[in-house]
Protein backbone atom coordinates (compact mmCIF):
# COMPACT_ATOMS: atom_id res chain seq x y z
CA UNK A 1 0.00 0.00 0.00
CA UNK A 2 2.82 2.37 0.92
CA UNK A 3 4.63 1.46 -2.30
CA UNK A 4 1.48 2.21 -4.36
CA UNK A 5 1.13 5.64 -2.69
CA UNK A 6 4.79 6.37 -3.36
CA UNK A 7 4.38 5.49 -7.06
CA UNK A 8 1.33 7.76 -7.30
CA UNK A 9 3.32 10.54 -5.65
CA UNK A 10 6.15 10.11 -8.16
CA UNK A 11 3.65 10.16 -11.06
CA UNK A 12 2.05 13.36 -9.79
CA UNK A 13 5.47 14.94 -9.31
CA UNK A 14 6.52 14.05 -12.86
CA UNK A 15 3.25 15.36 -14.31
CA UNK A 16 3.63 18.63 -12.40
CA UNK A 17 7.21 18.99 -13.59
CA UNK A 18 6.17 18.36 -17.20
CA UNK A 19 3.37 20.94 -16.92
CA UNK A 20 5.77 23.56 -15.57
CA UNK A 21 8.32 22.76 -18.28
CA UNK A 22 5.72 23.01 -21.05
CA UNK A 23 4.52 26.34 -19.67
CA UNK A 24 8.08 27.70 -19.65
CA UNK A 25 8.73 26.36 -23.15
CA UNK A 26 5.49 27.92 -24.36
CA UNK A 27 6.43 31.28 -22.88
CA UNK A 28 9.91 31.06 -24.40
CA UNK A 29 8.65 30.04 -27.84
CA UNK A 30 6.21 32.95 -27.91
CA UNK A 31 8.75 35.54 -26.75
CA UNK A 32 10.05 38.02 -29.33
CA UNK A 33 7.58 36.99 -32.01
CA UNK A 34 8.75 39.30 -34.85
CA UNK A 35 5.81 41.66 -34.26
CA UNK A 36 6.59 45.33 -33.73
CA UNK A 37 3.92 47.94 -32.83
CA UNK A 38 4.63 51.69 -32.97
CA UNK A 39 2.99 54.53 -31.04
CA UNK A 40 4.03 58.20 -30.97
CA UNK A 41 2.89 61.81 -30.76
CA UNK A 42 4.55 62.54 -34.13
CA UNK A 43 1.46 62.61 -36.35
CA UNK A 44 1.77 61.64 -40.00
CA UNK A 45 2.44 65.03 -41.57
CA UNK A 46 6.17 64.39 -42.04
CA UNK A 47 8.60 61.49 -42.37
CA UNK A 48 9.31 60.76 -38.70
CA UNK A 49 7.17 57.63 -38.44
CA UNK A 50 8.40 56.33 -41.78
CA UNK A 51 12.00 56.89 -40.67
CA UNK A 52 11.45 54.72 -37.57
CA UNK A 53 9.92 51.96 -39.67
CA UNK A 54 12.79 52.20 -42.15
CA UNK A 55 15.32 51.71 -39.35
CA UNK A 56 13.37 48.70 -38.10
CA UNK A 57 13.18 47.12 -41.56
CA UNK A 58 16.92 47.72 -41.95
CA UNK A 59 17.44 45.49 -38.93
CA UNK A 60 15.18 42.76 -40.31
CA UNK A 61 12.89 42.84 -43.37
CA UNK A 62 11.01 39.88 -41.87
CA UNK A 63 9.47 42.02 -39.12
CA UNK A 64 5.71 42.50 -39.05
CA UNK A 65 5.21 46.20 -38.28
CA UNK A 66 1.95 47.78 -37.15
CA UNK A 67 0.77 51.15 -35.84
CA UNK A 68 -1.07 51.61 -32.56
CA UNK A 69 -1.51 55.35 -33.10
CA UNK A 70 0.60 58.37 -33.98
CA UNK A 71 -2.09 60.83 -32.90
CA UNK A 72 -1.19 61.11 -29.22
CA UNK A 73 -1.53 64.85 -28.45
CA UNK A 74 1.93 66.44 -28.40
CA UNK A 75 3.76 65.82 -25.10
CA UNK A 76 0.74 64.04 -23.54
CA UNK A 77 2.53 61.24 -21.68
CA UNK A 78 -0.62 60.29 -19.76
CA UNK A 79 -2.56 59.58 -22.96
CA UNK A 80 0.35 57.56 -24.33
CA UNK A 81 0.22 55.48 -21.16
CA UNK A 82 -3.51 54.89 -21.52
CA UNK A 83 -3.42 53.95 -25.22
CA UNK A 84 -0.79 51.33 -24.50
CA UNK A 85 -2.78 49.58 -21.79
CA UNK A 86 -5.98 49.93 -23.84
CA UNK A 87 -4.40 48.00 -26.71
CA UNK A 88 -1.49 45.80 -25.60
CA UNK A 89 -3.48 43.01 -23.86
CA UNK A 90 -5.05 42.06 -27.20
CA UNK A 91 -1.68 41.41 -28.89
CA UNK A 92 0.14 38.05 -28.75
CA UNK A 93 2.68 37.28 -26.07
CA UNK A 94 6.12 38.40 -27.21
CA UNK A 95 4.94 41.48 -29.11
CA UNK A 96 7.32 44.45 -28.85
CA UNK A 97 5.80 47.92 -28.49
CA UNK A 98 7.62 51.19 -29.15
CA UNK A 99 6.07 54.28 -27.55
CA UNK A 100 7.66 57.65 -28.23
CA UNK A 101 6.09 60.58 -26.41
CA UNK A 102 9.29 62.14 -25.21
CA UNK A 103 9.30 65.84 -24.30
CA UNK A 104 12.49 65.17 -22.32
CA UNK A 105 14.42 63.71 -25.28
CA UNK A 106 18.16 64.13 -24.83
CA UNK A 107 17.94 64.68 -21.07
CA UNK A 108 18.86 62.31 -18.25
CA UNK A 109 15.54 60.38 -18.32
CA UNK A 110 16.27 56.68 -18.83
CA UNK A 111 15.57 54.74 -22.01
CA UNK A 112 14.19 51.36 -20.98
CA UNK A 113 12.58 48.13 -22.08
CA UNK A 114 9.90 46.80 -19.73
CA UNK A 115 8.96 43.12 -19.84
CA UNK A 116 5.51 42.66 -18.31
CA UNK A 117 4.30 39.60 -16.46
CA UNK A 118 2.06 38.95 -19.47
CA UNK A 119 5.13 38.56 -21.70
CA UNK A 120 4.92 41.83 -23.65
CA UNK A 121 7.85 44.22 -24.23
CA UNK A 122 7.67 48.04 -24.12
CA UNK A 123 10.51 50.17 -25.48
CA UNK A 124 10.17 53.78 -24.36
CA UNK A 125 11.57 56.61 -22.29
CA UNK A 126 10.90 56.02 -18.58
CA UNK A 127 8.93 59.24 -18.16
CA UNK A 128 5.50 58.02 -17.00
CA UNK A 129 4.53 56.29 -20.25
CA UNK A 130 4.65 52.93 -18.47
CA UNK A 131 2.36 53.97 -15.59
CA UNK A 132 -0.75 51.97 -16.52
CA UNK A 133 0.98 49.08 -18.30
CA UNK A 134 3.09 48.39 -15.22
CA UNK A 135 0.06 48.64 -12.95
CA UNK A 136 -2.32 46.45 -14.95
CA UNK A 137 0.02 44.02 -16.75
CA UNK A 138 2.68 43.76 -14.04
CA UNK A 139 6.45 44.24 -14.05
CA UNK A 140 8.48 41.13 -14.77
CA UNK A 141 11.74 42.96 -15.40
CA UNK A 142 13.09 46.37 -16.45
CA UNK A 143 16.33 46.95 -18.39
CA UNK A 144 18.02 50.18 -19.37
CA UNK A 145 19.00 50.39 -23.03
CA UNK A 146 22.75 50.24 -23.49
CA UNK A 147 23.12 52.96 -26.13
CA UNK A 148 26.72 51.96 -26.88
CA UNK A 149 25.54 48.60 -28.22
CA UNK A 150 21.91 49.32 -29.07
CA UNK A 151 21.90 52.48 -31.11
CA UNK A 152 21.72 53.09 -34.85
CA UNK A 153 25.18 53.31 -36.38
CA UNK A 154 26.63 56.83 -36.79
CA UNK A 155 23.76 58.47 -34.85
CA UNK A 156 25.73 59.62 -31.80
CA UNK A 157 25.54 63.29 -32.77
CA UNK A 158 21.73 63.18 -33.02
CA UNK A 159 20.16 64.23 -29.71
CA UNK A 160 16.50 64.84 -30.56
CA UNK A 161 15.28 61.71 -32.37
CA UNK A 162 15.78 58.77 -30.03
CA UNK A 163 12.59 57.27 -31.47
CA UNK A 164 14.52 56.54 -34.66
CA UNK A 165 18.07 56.14 -33.37
CA UNK A 166 17.51 54.20 -30.13
CA UNK A 167 13.95 52.92 -29.66
CA UNK A 168 13.08 51.71 -33.17
CA UNK A 169 16.55 50.21 -33.57
CA UNK A 170 16.57 48.41 -30.22
CA UNK A 171 12.97 47.24 -30.56
CA UNK A 172 13.62 45.82 -34.02
CA UNK A 173 16.69 43.96 -32.76
CA UNK A 174 14.66 42.57 -29.87
CA UNK A 175 11.55 41.63 -31.89
CA UNK A 176 13.62 39.90 -34.57
CA UNK A 177 15.68 38.01 -31.95
CA UNK A 178 18.86 39.69 -33.16
CA UNK A 179 19.43 40.27 -29.45
CA UNK A 180 18.01 38.62 -26.36
CA UNK A 181 16.26 40.63 -23.69
CA UNK A 182 19.35 40.30 -21.48
CA UNK A 183 21.38 42.03 -24.22
CA UNK A 184 19.21 45.16 -24.13
CA UNK A 185 21.29 46.51 -21.27
CA UNK A 186 21.71 46.41 -17.49
CA UNK A 187 18.88 45.23 -15.28
CA UNK A 188 17.15 47.90 -13.20
CA UNK A 189 14.97 47.64 -10.07
CA UNK A 190 11.40 46.54 -10.83
CA UNK A 191 9.97 50.05 -10.72
CA UNK A 192 9.19 52.77 -13.24
CA UNK A 193 8.43 56.49 -13.23
CA UNK A 194 4.72 56.73 -12.51
CA UNK A 195 2.19 59.51 -13.05
CA UNK A 196 0.11 60.01 -9.86
CA UNK A 197 -3.66 59.76 -10.14
CA UNK A 198 -6.60 59.01 -7.84
CA UNK A 199 -7.78 55.40 -7.85
CA UNK A 200 -11.54 54.71 -8.13
CA UNK A 201 -13.41 54.15 -4.86
CA UNK A 202 -16.85 53.80 -3.22
CA UNK A 203 -17.48 56.10 -0.24
CA UNK A 204 -20.70 57.13 1.54
CA UNK A 205 -23.01 56.07 -1.26
CA UNK A 206 -20.91 57.63 -4.04
CA UNK A 207 -18.51 56.18 -6.58
CA UNK A 208 -15.49 58.32 -7.41
CA UNK A 209 -13.11 57.83 -10.32
CA UNK A 210 -10.97 59.59 -12.89
CA UNK A 211 -11.47 60.40 -16.57
CA UNK A 212 -8.27 59.01 -18.08
CA UNK A 213 -9.23 59.35 -21.74
CA UNK A 214 -11.85 60.38 -24.29
CA UNK A 215 -13.34 58.28 -27.03
CA UNK A 216 -12.02 60.98 -29.33
CA UNK A 217 -13.91 60.26 -32.54
CA UNK A 218 -17.31 60.50 -30.88
CA UNK A 219 -16.63 62.70 -27.87
CA UNK A 220 -17.62 60.10 -25.31
CA UNK A 221 -16.09 60.42 -21.84
CA UNK A 222 -14.42 57.27 -20.50
CA UNK A 223 -13.78 56.71 -16.78
CA UNK A 224 -11.80 54.10 -14.83
CA UNK A 225 -14.89 52.94 -12.88
CA UNK A 226 -15.53 49.24 -13.50
CA UNK A 227 -18.84 47.41 -13.18
CA UNK A 228 -18.07 45.82 -9.84
CA UNK A 229 -17.51 49.22 -8.27
CA UNK A 230 -20.44 50.85 -10.07
CA UNK A 231 -22.83 48.09 -8.98
CA UNK A 232 -22.33 49.14 -5.35
CA UNK A 233 -24.60 52.09 -6.16
CA UNK A 234 -27.50 49.70 -6.79
CA UNK A 235 -28.52 51.51 -9.99
CA UNK A 236 -30.23 49.37 -12.62
CA UNK A 237 -30.53 49.71 -16.40
CA UNK A 238 -33.11 52.37 -17.27
CA UNK A 239 -32.61 54.34 -14.04
CA UNK A 240 -30.98 57.76 -13.72
CA UNK A 241 -27.48 58.52 -12.42
CA UNK A 242 -26.40 61.78 -10.82
CA UNK A 243 -23.05 62.89 -12.23
CA UNK A 244 -20.51 65.50 -11.12
CA UNK A 245 -17.30 66.16 -13.07
CA UNK A 246 -14.27 68.06 -11.77
CA UNK A 247 -11.04 69.38 -13.24
CA UNK A 248 -8.89 69.52 -10.15
CA UNK A 249 -11.04 71.31 -7.55
CA UNK A 250 -13.20 73.06 -10.16
CA UNK A 251 -16.64 71.56 -10.82
CA UNK A 252 -17.16 71.51 -14.59
CA UNK A 253 -20.43 69.57 -14.95
CA UNK A 254 -23.43 68.55 -12.87
CA UNK A 255 -26.30 66.59 -14.36
CA UNK A 256 -28.38 63.45 -14.59
CA UNK A 257 -28.00 60.76 -17.26
CA UNK A 258 -29.95 57.62 -18.05
CA UNK A 259 -28.13 54.31 -17.51
CA UNK A 260 -28.40 52.22 -20.70
CA UNK A 261 -26.72 49.31 -22.45
CA UNK A 262 -26.47 51.04 -25.80
CA UNK A 263 -27.16 54.41 -27.47
CA UNK A 264 -30.13 53.15 -29.47
CA UNK A 265 -32.20 52.89 -26.28
CA UNK A 266 -32.65 56.67 -26.11
CA UNK A 267 -33.73 59.37 -28.59
CA UNK A 268 -31.09 61.21 -30.61
CA UNK A 269 -29.47 63.99 -28.58
CA UNK A 270 -30.09 62.29 -25.21
CA UNK A 271 -27.36 62.04 -22.55
CA UNK A 272 -26.49 58.50 -21.42
CA UNK A 273 -24.32 56.58 -19.01
CA UNK A 274 -23.08 53.22 -20.29
CA UNK A 275 -20.20 50.74 -20.09
CA UNK A 276 -17.68 50.93 -22.92
CA UNK A 277 -15.80 48.13 -24.69
CA UNK A 278 -13.31 47.96 -21.80
CA UNK A 279 -16.26 47.58 -19.39
CA UNK A 280 -15.63 50.93 -17.73
CA UNK A 281 -18.39 53.47 -17.04
CA UNK A 282 -18.67 56.18 -19.70
CA UNK A 283 -20.74 59.24 -20.58
CA UNK A 284 -22.09 59.99 -24.04
CA UNK A 285 -24.80 61.59 -26.14
CA UNK A 286 -26.67 59.66 -28.81
CA UNK A 287 -25.32 61.07 -32.12
CA UNK A 288 -23.37 63.95 -30.50
CA UNK A 289 -20.27 64.75 -28.44
CA UNK A 290 -20.62 64.86 -24.64
CA UNK A 291 -17.12 66.32 -24.38
CA UNK A 292 -17.82 69.23 -26.74
CA UNK A 293 -21.26 70.03 -25.38
CA UNK A 294 -20.24 70.15 -21.73
CA UNK A 295 -16.52 70.99 -22.08
CA UNK A 296 -15.50 67.84 -20.26
CA UNK A 297 -12.02 66.53 -21.08
CA UNK A 298 -9.56 63.96 -19.76
CA UNK A 299 -6.29 63.46 -17.94
CA UNK A 300 -4.97 62.59 -14.50
CA UNK A 301 -6.51 65.79 -12.99
CA UNK A 302 -10.05 65.05 -14.21
CA UNK A 303 -12.39 63.22 -11.82
CA UNK A 304 -16.02 62.10 -11.66
CA UNK A 305 -18.52 61.35 -8.88
CA UNK A 306 -21.58 59.13 -9.42
CA UNK A 307 -24.56 58.71 -7.11
CA UNK A 308 -28.25 57.79 -7.07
Amino acid sequence: MASFSFVNYIKKFILSAITILLTLLSFTSNAQNNILVFQSDFGLKDGAVSAMKGVAMGVSPDLKIFDLTHEIPAYNIWEASYRLVQTAPYWPVGTVFVSVCDPGVGTKRKSVVLLTKTGHYFVTPDNGTLTLVAEQMGIQEVREIDEVKNRRKNSNESYTFHGRDVYAFTAARLASKTITYDQVGPKLPNQIVSIPYTKPSFEKGKVKGTIPILDIQYGNVWTDIDKKLFNQLGIKIGENIKVEVFDGEKKVYTGTVKYVNTFGEVPEGSDVGYFNSLLNFSLGINMASFSEKYHVFSGSTWSIVLSK
